[in-house]
């Protein structure tokens, strides 16, 4: 089991999680981070460090959330790890916690 970064990062992109992260496993897109489900060793620490709460584990998705399974693996491959915090994105306090963020996925 992983876990999965979900819809509520996406214009966010806060990366308090990367920065305890022991293995590295967070990739970097323009507008949203995912967890490479090949390198995460289910530790969780980076659960509580998310100001978004966008992180859950595979078993514990909210409903409607379950194609970021496959969103987080295929992303991992495509982008660069990030592994140090940096700034949210400018405007991300406005886009907390907004339903309906998957059209605004930038790849």
């Amino acid at each position: 089991m992983t876990y999965v970064v979900t819809e509520n990062c996406i214009r966010c992109k806060y990366t308090d999680c990367v920065d305890v992260c022991p293995v590295d496993c967070f990739h970097e897109g323009p507008n949203f981070l995912v967890i490479d489900p090949d390198e995460c060793i289910d530790c969780d620490v980076c659960v509580e460090e998310c100001p978004a709460e966008a992180i859950f584990s595979e078993a514990d998705l909210p409903e409607g959330q379950e194609q970021f399974i496959e969103i987080n693996a295929r992303l991992a491959q495509q982008w660069p790890v990030i592994n140090a915090k940096k700034e949210p994105l400018t405007d991300a306090n406005e886009w907390d916690g907004k339903p309906d963020k998957l059209q605004y996925l930038e790849e």
